[in-house]
């Protein structure tokens, strides 16, 4: 154990440190023995390379992540649960991982130095290759089967990936995502978040930086909150779902490039501010005529949150959001404004045997100005100005590390509008509102870590507008009930 060393962001220490890595000592132990989920040693991100009791007064036995990768739990020597209640919900300690750069590591690292007189590194590499892989099958059902259909949609898989994941170097760390998507049948990069992470001391506190490059708004978040990573964690492609969002809220997931910059302050204080260019993916050349929704120059996006650790929870509360200019059509003429402003808020608190119950909302209020579609021949929209506001509310109790369950509200509303949402079959509006409003629960059952198997019902008393009639041929909300069950493995 002597021999093993950690290092964060550069920095080393012995692992007499970590006496909790039990996930290092499991691979001794016989396959099909009983493994224990090892104690989440607390990180202080004040001291760069040290463990502190201090931050996480009671270390939780298990964490959620929005995305589980094995290849971190591979690098770090730590069991899943350190950075996961369940996957793929963050606990503190998976949140300063991320924001350190996925750099953590209790592997040897291959490294080189400099044959100058400054003696610098030159290489660091992991002794193993960061590949995770994830599959997910699914059974979709409605309570009414969609017009014309065959009700009980089965997935297998629904969804397929490849993660690489983990340091790449001193300070600089890479999560990306390739993924095989049933609903389109092709493989294709899916998120990818690239960072580099580093401290100083400011005003006589640890200043946690970084900077990073993504292509979708929020994944380089941390809470399960914001859009790239809130709950439903997983869903089906094939569910009925309401004809309005905020842009925000997938609207250029893996279309744009983003470089920005974060800190964090004392563990306190968190800020972020990035700027995203358009990056459609199959564009050869320069975005011409032919391209869609681009943005005019760069598109400003902001992150504000402030933490606090108490001695028996968790909390937190923010902000984010970005502006812009979309070109619908070509890159030239009129464009279309969207401002998207959002307040979040997280609650974490222990409960039961190594379990927790986890709190979060968010409200998104996005503001439109369509000049451009407004001057279409035929006009795309009624009024140039118009809203949509997305609010999610949810919960989830986790008896233990195995079970849990999480239930919550949602819904869409905003002004009425004909033209964008436009009466039909199934999927219109008979009014043209977009007020969508639900529920959703699921209980979900992980044998192991990185296994899980789940069921999900999502019920609408609102869909498109109305309850009764809300598509004017007849369908009403209730009818598109959904039954969803899963099975989620990582490996």
């Amino acid at each position: 154990m002597d021999s093993i060393r950690v290092s964060i962001l550069g920095t080393s220490a012995r692992s007499m440190v970590l006496v909790g890595l039990l996930g290092v000592g499991a691979l001794a132990r016989p396959a099909g023995a009983a493994r224990p989920h090892a104690p989440v040693p607390a990180f202080d991100s004040r001291v760069p390379g040290s463990w502190s009791r201090a931050v996480m007064p009671r270390a939780t036995a298990v964490a959620l992540n929005a995305v589980m990768v094995p290849a971190f739990s591979r690098q770090t020597g730590l069991a899943c649960s350190a950075c996961h209640f369940q996957f793929p919900q963050l606990t503190a300690f998976g949140r300063l991982f991320k924001l350190n750069g996925y750099t953590m590591t209790a592997l040897t690292t291959i490294r080189a130095h400099a044959g100058d007189s400054t003696k610098r590194e030159t290489l660091s590499l992991l002794p193993i290759p960061p590949v995770s892989a994830m599959a997910v099958a699914s059974l979709t059902a409605t309570r009414t089967a969609i017009p014309g259909t065959q009700n009980g949609t089965a997935s297998f898989p629904q969804q397929a990936s490849i993660f690489l994941a983990g340091a790449v170097a001193p300070h600089v760390g890479i999560f990306s995502q390739f993924t095989y998507a049933a609903a389109e049948g092709s493989l294709g990069i899916d998120n990818v978040d690239i960072r580099y992470a580093n401290h100083t001391m400011m005003g006589e506190q640890d200043l946690l930086y970084g900077v990073t490059l993504n292509n979708n708004p929020t994944v380089q978040d941390v809470w399960n909150t914001v859009p790239a990573w809130n709950f439903p964690f997983m869903s089906s492609g094939s569910a009925p779902r309401g004809n309005a969002s905020t842009l925000i809220e997938g609207g250029f997931g893996q279309q744009v490039l983003g470089a920005g910059a974060y800190a964090l302050w004392n563990s306190t204080v968190y800020t972020e501010f990035s700027a995203y260019r358009s990056a459609p993916q199959g564009a050869a050349g320069a975005l011409d005529s032919t391209a869609v929704n681009t943005i005019r120059g760069v598109m400003p996006y902001w992150r504000l949150a402030l933490q606090h650790q108490f001695t028996a929870g968790y909390a937190m509360v923010g902000t984010f959001g970005f502006a812009g200019s979309i070109f619908p059509r070509g890159v030239a003429g009129g464009t279309n404004r969207h401002t998207d402003v959002g307040v979040d808020a997280q609650f974490e608190r222990p409960a039961g045997d190594g379990g927790a119950v986890i709190l979060r909302s968010s409200y998104i209020t996005e503001h439109r100005q369509l000049d451009a579609l407004l001057a279409e021949d035929p006009a795309g929209a009624v009024s140039a100005s118009n809203r949509v506001n997305t609010l999610r509310v949810n919960a989830t109790y986790q008896p233990n590390p195995i079970y849990g369950f999480t239930a919550g509200l949602f819904g869409t509303g905003g002004t009425s509008d004909t033209l964008l949402y436009a009466p039909g079959p199934f999927t219109g509006s008979a009014t043209g509102s977009p007020s969508t409003r639900g529920y959703l629960a699921e209980l979900s059952v992980n044998p192991w870590q990185n296994v899980r198997v789940a069921g999900q019902y999502i019920g609408f008393t609102r869909f498109n507008g109305a309850s009764q009639d809300y598509d004017g041929s007849g369908r009403s909300a209730s009818n598109n009930g959904t039954f969803y069950l899963y099975t989620w493995i990582a490996y």
